[in-house]
């Protein structure tokens, strides 16, 4: 049996506070975690299309990412399949829209992975600063 390859993927802006937990959750994973050969961390920040060549070359694609959803912050979502494309009527997010269209384009090529969205409601994401809010962090 062929060994899938993974590729888990943070997103987000990490100058807008929460709005970074993806890519926070992908830099924690990395320095606490050990992974095995077939699995892939990468921080995709706000990549969008450009993110397409690592997509294009994994079997299973994972993302963390800030969701609003309109639940209480903290909140987890998770997105597969046709919910991806939903996910846009509560997503107010410049890079997600991003994401979905890439993988829209990966499955025109041909070759999009299986995907997964793993979103949490923001605590905050309008002030600038460079960490994730302390309620965040607790989440985290």
């Amino acid at each position: 049996m062929e060994t899938k390859r993974i590729l888990v993927m943070g997103v987000g802006n990490i100058l807008f506070t929460d709005e970074g937990v993806g890519v926070r959750c992908v830099e924690r994973l990395e320095r606490e975690y050990e992974f095995s050969g077939n699995v892939r961390l990468m921080d995709g920040g706000t990549l969008g299309m450009r993110l397409m060549d690592p997509i294009l070359s994994c079997d299973k694609l994972i993302v963390c990412d800030a969701v609003l959803g309109g639940d209480q912050p903290g909140s987890i979502y998770r997105c597969t399949g046709d919910d991806l494309r939903k996910s846009l009527a509560f997503k107010d997010s410049m890079h997600q829209t991003d994401l979905v269209d890439t993988l829209i384009y990966c499955d025109l090529l041909g070759n999009r992975p299986e995907a997964v969205i793993i979103g949490v409601e923001p605590f905050d994401y309008h002030t600038m600063c460079a960490e994730i809010s302390k309620d965040m962090e607790k989440h985290l």
